[in-house]
């Protein structure tokens, strides 16, 4: 088995120069990128399968020379200026090629699948709907969104749970698509998304909700990402946190494997970092976010794993991609659809196979100054 049964070339000396190699896979990435290679679609799947015989998982010239000019100062970074620089040119690339992949609901985290055949867009307003009943959301409570993204969310905490909805994101597009969306969700009296970094919203709020986007605060800026909900959050609050993660690097209890990253993991890191969430560098393991939570004074009251509805939320996303995909290729050329194209590939089956978690945690604000009763069964709690 090798690459050539998976792989066609438009390549002729590429096609020479591979023939009976395991090449790096981030030169069949780039390649694939470049058009000088294709995989048919009934070859994806098979391709992935046997990645280990066909491909090699190891560092190229190409990574060192990326990582000292752009990951390191990124990481080092994290500066005000430069996320918004970061954010902007992910998120202002246009709301139609973003619509092209996450659908009607225009929402870019992981959705909530009651069943695996439940439409993209029920599963993604399912998770909000199920995100509003943890955190409580009662009619007239304020709501803030760190990370609003197209500001659907909003729209429906406003809508269909009374709240007084607030997003803040660093992308224009993503708020004038959402102020458009609030405007005919007929909410524009109690919601709104803005240009902000969440670093400079002030004041106090019932609720807070952040969805994947912990992941590009930084880990530099992770304490003080906590610090800062905790003090936006109003006492007795609670906070809906979600993100994608990666497993825990080091387990001293088996020292013979631990250091658990694979080299597949690295790659995929790196490949990420470089095209598609640059300086999106928080995404931990369960253990270290809890404890970056707890650190600020958090109190942990549920964890829910949401990794499974990632992979269908990827799966999805996949299938309206390569769907659209002249309107694609029409509007931004045939390299960037590529480039998507692997990407939701490989994320699905880096889901699939445990090389990513997604979580969704709530998190209370209370030092010992409320009763918990009420919390957990409601306010009826005295005895008759």
């Amino acid at each position: 088995m090798s690459l050539h049964d998976f792989v066609t070339f438009d390549d002729h000396r590429l096609a020479q120069a591979w023939k009976g190699k395991r090449v790096p896979m981030s030169d069949l990435y780039e390649a694939y990128i470049d058009g000088r290679v294709d995989i048919p679609t009934d070859k994806w799947e098979p391709f992935f399968e046997s990645r280990h015989d066909t491909v090699s998982f190891r560092l190229t010239e190409s990574h060192v020379k990326w990582a000292i000019t752009n990951f390191l100062p990124e990481v080092a970074i994290h500066s005000k200026k430069q996320d918004s620089r970061i954010v902007g040119e992910h998120y202002n690339r246009g709301n139609d090629f973003f619509g092209w992949f996450l659908g009607e609901a225009m929402v870019y985290t992981a959705a909530s699948y009651e069943t695996p055949t439940m439409s993209l867009e029920d599963a993604q307003y399912r998770k909000i709907d199920r995100a509003c009943a943890k955190l409580r959301l009662s009619p007239g409570e304020s709501l803030l969104d760190i990370g609003c993204g197209w500001g659907t969310f909003v729209a429906r905490a406003a809508r269909d749970f009374g709240a007084r909805a607030h997003g803040v994101t660093l992308a224009r597009e993503q708020v004038d698509f959402g102020t458009a969306r609030i405007a005919a969700y007929g909410v524009a009296d109690r919601a709104k998304v803005e240009v902000r970094d969440y670093r400079n919203v002030t004041g106090r709020f019932d609720k807070i909700v952040s969805l994947e986007m912990v992941e590009h605060v930084g880990v530099k800026n992770l304490a003080a990402y906590f610090e800062k909900v905790h003090e936006l959050l109003a006492d007795d609050g609670l906070f809906v946190l979600q993100w994608t993660g990666i497993r825990k690097l080091y387990q001293p209890q088996n020292p013979l494997t631990a250091l658990s990253l694979k080299p597949e993991d690295l790659i995929w890191a790196l490949f990420m970092s470089r095209y598609i969430f640059p300086g999106a560098d928080a995404s931990l393991p369960l253990s270290s976010m809890l404890r970056a939570a707890e650190d600020a004074g958090f109190e942990i009251e549920d964890v829910e794993r949401m990794s499974a509805h990632y992979v269908l939320t990827l799966r999805a996303w996949r299938d309206l991609w390569t769907s659209n995909r002249a309107e694609v290729v029409k509007a931004y050329g045939e390299r960037w659809y590529r480039l998507w194209h692997f990407f939701l590939h490989w994320a699905a089956l880096t889901g699939e196979r445990g090389g990513a978690f997604t979580y969704q945690v709530t998190l209370h604000k209370n030092h010992d100054r409320f009763p918990r009763l009420p919390l957990q069964y409601g306010s009826s709690t005295k005895g008759d």
